[in-house]
């Protein structure tokens, strides 16, 4: 069984789609620390990483509905690249960014949960 086959089973295709989200926020700390392309080594891992998780979305969609799907992917993007701007690159914490990330999970739950 290959994985576009296996994907077709609903709790696996939401690990993967969840797994696809979290590879953004690898890739966004690839190219943040690409150092606008002066490191060509982590510029061509991000653009690998970007493209697999581009794949693993392509796959959940046989699935998960495109609009779900492409809101969690994003939003589980969005936040881990919020929460990874924080620790690794010391961005700033607040309560109202935290709170904002804190709004993006529960619209993701949201929309996983929305009949």
């Amino acid at each position: 069984m290959d994985l576009a086959q296996w994907t077709t089973r609903a709790p696996v295709a939401w690990a993967v789609l969840v797994t696809a989200g979290m590879l953004e926020v690898v890739w966004l700390v690839a190219l943040k620390r690409s150092v606008s392309a002066t490191q060509p080594l982590y510029g061509v891992a991000s653009v690998a990483v970007a493209w697999l998780s581009f794949a693993l979305l392509a796959v959940t969609l046989r699935t998960i509905p495109a609009g779900t799907a492409y809101a969690v992917w994003t939003g589980v993007g969005a936040a881990g690249g919020a929460l990874a701007g924080i620790l690794l690159f010391g961005e700033s914490l607040s309560v109202l960014r935290l709170l904002s990330v804190a709004l993006i999970v529960i619209g993701v739950v949201g929309v996983k949960l929305a009949p």
